[in-house]
């Protein structure tokens, strides 16, 4: 009897495993909608790409981008030459590209 006490103990801790991983794993659909509305909305993005880490984009108003807060949803930082900004995003850069690619 011992072995089902075992048994149902490490079948709890496995569950809390895959909930603490699914807690962590990003939502890049979720990621991509923020960014976009971050940015002024869609209407105000010209044009956007991705090189390695960085997301280049182009925006009708670069005034309406709220750089802090791109900042704080977890850019690594921000350059911002005319009417363009790229942010650094990481390794995920390509993923938000892909979903931001659907929402347009």
């Amino acid at each position: 009897m011992d072995y089902l006490k075992y048994v149902i103990i490490i079948a709890v801790l496995v569950v809390i495993a895959i909930a603490i991983i699914r807690s962590k794993k990003k939502d890049f659909k979720l990621e991509a909608n923020k960014l976009i509305i971050l940015l002024g909305g869609k209407d105000n993005v010209v044009n956007y790409e991705v090189n390695k880490s960085r997301f280049i984009v182009t925006l009708k108003d670069v005034t309406k981008a709220n750089k802090e807060a791109i900042q704080k949803m977890g850019a690594k930082g921000i350059v911002e030459i005319d009417n363009q900004l790229k942010i650094i995003l990481g390794p995920n850069a390509d993923q938000i590209k892909k979903h931001i690619n659907n929402l347009k």
